[in-house]
């Protein structure tokens, strides 16, 4: 296997995504081993053929391939025309544009293919990001090391480029994800750590000032993010929000919506106005949507579904809370593996059942629940929404694709006899 040394770069559309989608590409091709890639570095257009040009976001790779020169290049040039660079003039704006760096030690110069680059030892922007992951590399002409060429560059060349975003696991680019609920809480972890794995978000909750809120975090994510608000006691608004939300279509949906019957007024609420409540939002609510885009899902032939539960449905907390929670939580654990049968075999159904998550009420709970919250989790401490997201996001990913009608406790390993 050869030792490879690519850059990378992009300076049209959502250039950390072209960037994305180009690693990942090369990870999923037979023949090719990504070994490591550098963090994305942002440079201003160097050149008068770059003139007015938008900056470049830049990356240096190392793979490890068993396909020569000419075949690699090719391969290279494919996946540019897939990720949508179009050749008209010479240095025009491009989504992507990978170059062959260095081959091992070999030197070449052929009408398609010069190793090493030819301008490689010229460039900051290509120099930097090899520099962090490979600066012990030698260019065969010079018999330097890229740590070397670097040094030998004017500073203000090397000033142009800056590190902009480390490379993130991003597993779901090209993704939608409708995450209800997704305002405060939970729900807003869950939509951050979609929005952070690649995939574009429509956010859903009540209120104007919420939603502002969580799309103003989603921002430094670069993720296409949408809002719908509707209220899901209601039927009506519960069918708009379905309408409104699958637009072309969606990969995900998180049910996580849920009523807040412990904290403000409705913690003084009757056992029955408490019990309506969640009857209509956790679980009527969770029904209709996951059963109603879990068709459309099924009809287009992928798709994820996650529901919300709770880690104690099935062993039981005493008190109201325990015997409201317990039975709706439970009822859509069992709805899940239902609905998992029916959609399957191209939509997986899965639920997710936290445990002690530090939410709005594990933040003020008295003494006693804190105490409580140490002793029944082997881990000690309360889980936090992030937890729950990380979980989330495992499971709508390719990695989980073996997994249908599972409830996944996210509870520190807390278990009630």
């Amino acid at each position: 296997m050869a030792i490879v040394h690519l850059a990378l770069g992009s300076n049209l559309g959502d250039r950390r995504v072209h960037l994305d989608l180009a690693v990942r590409r090369l990870r999923a091709e037979p023949g090719i081993q990504v070994v490591q890639v550098s963090s994305y570095y942002e440079s201003d257009p160097r050149g008068d053929e770059y003139l007015n040009q938008p900056k470049f976001l830049n990356a240096a790779a190392v793979i490890s391939t068993d396909r020569a020169p000419m075949t690699l290049l090719r391969l290279l040039m494919n996946i540019e025309h897939d990720l949508g660079r179009v050749r008209t003039l010479p240095n025009s704006p491009r989504t992507v544009d990978l170059d062959l760096l260095l081959y091992e030690s070999l030197v070449m110069d052929e009408p398609e293919l010069t190793l090493p680059h030819p301008r490689m030892h010229e460039r900051a922007f290509v120099l930097m990001p090899l520099a962090e992951i490979a600066d012990d590399a030698v260019h065969p002409v010079f018999h330097r090391t890229v740590a070397e060429l670097l040094a030998e560059l004017p500073a203000d060349e090397v000033a142009l480029a800056v590190p902009r975003q480390p490379l993130r696991k991003r597993d779901l680019i090209g993704f939608r994800t409708l995450v209800t609920g997704s305002t405060a809480g939970i729900g807003r972890a869950i939509a951050e750590g979609f929005a952070d794995a690649g995939s574009g978000i429509v956010i859903h909750g009540r209120h104007t000032e919420n939603a502002q809120t969580t799309l103003t975090q989603l921002k430094k994510y670069e993720a296409p993010t949408e809002c719908v608000l509707a209220d899901l006691r209601s039927p009506v608004e519960q069918d708009r929000l379905i309408a409104e939300a699958w637009g072309d279509g969606l990969d995900v949906l998180v049910c996580n919506a849920g009523a807040d019957t412990l904290t403000g007024e409705a913690a003084k609420w009757s056992f029955d106005q408490k019990l309506d409540e969640l009857l209509a939002v956790d679980l009527k609510a969770t029904m209709r949507l996951a059963r109603a885009i879990g068709e459309r899902m099924k009809h287009r032939g992928r798709g994820v579904i996650l529901t919300m539960g709770w880690d104690q449905a099935e062993t039981g907390m005493e008190g109201d809370s325990g015997q409201l929670f317990g039975a709706v939580k439970g009822a859509i654990i069992c709805f899940t593996r239902s609905l998992s049968l029916s959609l399957a075999p191209s939509v997986r159904v899965n639920c997710l059942a936290p445990g002690w998550i530090r939410t709005s009420w594990g933040e003020t709970a008295s003494p006693v629940w804190q105490d409580r919250v140490r002793k029944e989790t082997p881990q000690q401490v309360w889980g936090l929404p992030e937890d729950v997201a990380h979980a989330a996001v495992w499971l709508a990913s390719p990695a989980a694709q073996f997994l249908t009608g599972q409830t996944i406790r996210i509870n520190g390993g807390a278990v009630r006899a």
